[in-house]
């Protein structure tokens, strides 16, 4: 194939909120903040200022050079934090391109308004390990059965499965076929996860309820039974702290299920305070909102206070007590949290993850909070509120549309948006720019990437080989964010859809993993694990073309470049200065040769495929 020469991403000017251009990303109100743009000689930019608005009022500050390298300068601006929440972008003058913006959206010729611009904030950090963290998500029912899961009676709800029956994805008994996994289960597998290189354990809800997926909750302040109860939770969490591994639990603040205690009273007392935690049809009725129309999930009115009092309000509320010993998690992931306390014209639902997060602080350690959230969450982010959120729109949808066999069997159940059909690597950039760069870089960092989880189709069923599978382990890995892998997806399991992938960890079949991509997914923690590009650094695209991304992660102490192919394509020639490449790069995942500058000016990159490769730059 003869070699493809990108549109050189790398001529045009950059800044992300990473510490390299943003030094300081938790300013105190009142500090002027200096931010960094980047631009190229070839740019030609002689005059920068930044724009921001304090009060609302727009200002233009002037930016001044800070260093030149060889290839680019670098402009110092500085933003004056006045607000919670600032916003700024660059405008440049001078140079062939002449007036232009620019923003999280990238390069303007004209002006633009304030929807894309780069984002400060001055609430208070996520914490510290949050960024740096691999999380490893359990389905308790489907991962591991102890010994003890075998003296426990079945409830009358359930209907029992074997270990290897196949999961009944779409029959009458999708919510309630029984497997029996426990948390002494779990806690007797903690070597694979520990081994994996993950060091979060997440689980999906552990209260009691009358299904297998317990988002239907009939309690809050005990542990399921048919998991081992409250002892077994407070041996796992042990457990897990032993080994350096921080435990998450699943918090359903949206709604309840119908046989939960405090719905019970409601339905058996209208003067009751429970009365007020849902919505009724009136005073004297027993219609119930629901969500999203299944009548075991009534929906919480959570602008009553005596619910959120017990709910997410105080150390001892429900949220504040599974965080304090002897149970000690580590924080929580909050079910369909978009939708939490947002009913019509009500919407409590800032207030509510501004109290969790209070409630989180004023337990003490570093609990993290995390969101459940589908589709776009800019708005919730930045604030007193969620540290992060699931990132199903920045990273699952675009990396999967691109990585998606046109023969895959995936598939939604009616209702849901249709499935984003395969598309090149421009559609995937366009998307995941338009989210990170128009939120605060921070939330982007504590977020979690994810290629499948208990909800959707698995990346294994999506992309159909091994190959394709080990090119999204690789972004995911190496993409901003944190990863987050669903269990059974390291050794290759598949479903459909969500409920079909609640597949049972086949531990009884070890014939069965895939142990190539077992091994993959170890290499890249590893890779992530030691690498400070990967955990902090920024990033900028050096190429997205059909079958094709390439990108840089850079911080101050380490520079990669990342090369993924979902099939063979013309070798990509990048000018090596536009790189800072002039000797050699060694290759540290993918199996790729060093890349070597040709000619004293060009790289190569290998055009064949599917592949990932990663090389360290000087």
């Amino acid at each position: 194939m003869s070699e493809v020469v990108p549109e050189q991403a790398l001529s045009c000017p950059h800044h992300d909120g990473s510490a390299l251009y943003v030094p300081d990303d938790a300013p105190e109100l009142g500090r002027t903040v200096p931010v960094f743009l980047r631009v190229p000689h070839a740019d030609g930019a002689t005059d920068v200022h930044v724009r921001s608005t304090p009060d609302a009022e727009a200002e233009l500050f002037p930016g001044v050079v800070d260093r030149k390298t060889e290839t680019e300068t670098w402009w110092r601006c500085e933003v004056p934090v006045r607000n919670p929440g600032t916003h700024y972008r660059f405008l440049l003058m001078g140079g062939p391109r002449g007036y232009r913006w620019l923003d999280g959206a990238g390069l303007h010729a004209h002006e633009v308004t304030d929807a894309a611009d780069f984002r400060l904030t001055a609430a208070a950090t996520p914490p510290e390990w949050t960024r740096d963290a691999f999380v490893y998500q359990v389905f308790p029912d489907r991962f591991a059965r102890s010994a003890a899961a075998d003296g426990r009676a079945t409830p009358p709800w359930a209907h029992p499965a074997g270990w290897d029956d196949p999961v009944d994805a779409l029959g009458p008994t999708v919510a309630t076929q029984f497997y029996g996994g426990d948390l002494d289960g779990i806690a007797l597998h903690l070597d694979h996860v520990a081994g994996l290189g993950a060091d979060t354990l997440y689980l999906t809800p552990f209260f009691p309820a009358e299904s297998n997926h317990r988002y239907n909750a009939t309690d809050f302040t005990v542990v399921d039974p048919l998991l081992g109860g409250d002892e077994a939770l407070v041996r796992l969490s042990a457990a897990c702290h032993r080994r350096g591994l921080r435990l998450l639990g699943d918090l359903t603040t949206n709604h309840s299920g119908d046989t939960h205690t405090w719905f019970r009273t409601a339905l058996a007392d209208r003067t009751s305070p429970e009365r007020t935690f849902y919505y009724f049809a009136g005073p004297d009725s027993d219609v119930y909102e629901t969500w999203l129309g299944y009548s075991t999930l009534p929906k919480f009115d959570l602008g009553s206070a005596e619910l959120r009092r017990r709910l997410v309000d105080g150390p001892d509320s429900v949220a504040g007590r599974w965080l304090r010993p002897p149970f000690a998690l580590d924080g929580w992931r909050v079910d369909v949290a978009h939708m939490t306390g947002r009913r019509g014209a009500d919407d409590h639902n800032a207030e509510v993850a501004r109290t969790l997060r209070r409630t989180l602080a004023g337990v003490g350690g570093q609990p993290a909070l995390i969101a459940e959230h589908s589709f776009d969450a800019t708005a919730d982010l930045g604030g007193e509120g969620w540290h992060g959120v699931m990132d199903y729109a920045a990273f699952t949808t675009p990396v999967r549309s691109w990585l998606r066999d046109p023969c895959s069997d995936e598939h939604r159940h009616p209702g849901l948006p249709p499935l984003v059909p395969r598309l090149p690597a421009e559609a995937a950039v366009a998307t995941v720019q338009a989210y990170v760069g128009t939120r605060p870089w921070r939330a982007t960092a504590t977020s979690w990437s994810i290629l499948s989880s208990h909800d959707t189709a698995r990346i294994r069923t999506i992309v159909r080989s091994r190959e394709g599978h080990e090119v999204a382990a690789g972004l995911l890995f190496t993409m901003p964010g944190v990863p987050m892998v669903f269990a059974g997806d390291e050794i290759g399991l598949r479903g459909t859809f969500g409920e079909d992938a609640r597949t049972p960890f086949p531990w009884n079949r070890p014939d069965s993993w895939d142990r190539h991509t077992l091994a993959t997914y170890r290499e890249l923690a590893a890779l992530r694990r030691g690498s400070p590009a990967l955990r902090r650094g920024g990033l900028r695209w050096v190429a997205a073309a059909g079958d094709t991304l390439c990108y840089l992660r850079e911080s101050a102490d380490e520079r990669l470049l990342v090369l993924a192919r979902r099939a063979a394509a013309p070798p990509l020639r990048v000018p090596a200065d536009l790189l800072g490449l002039a000797g050699e790069a060694p290759n540290v995942s993918g199996g790729g040769a060093p890349l070597r500058v040709r000619d004293g000016r060009d790289v190569v990159l290998p055009g064949d495929g599917p592949t990932f490769q990663v090389w360290r730059l000087p």
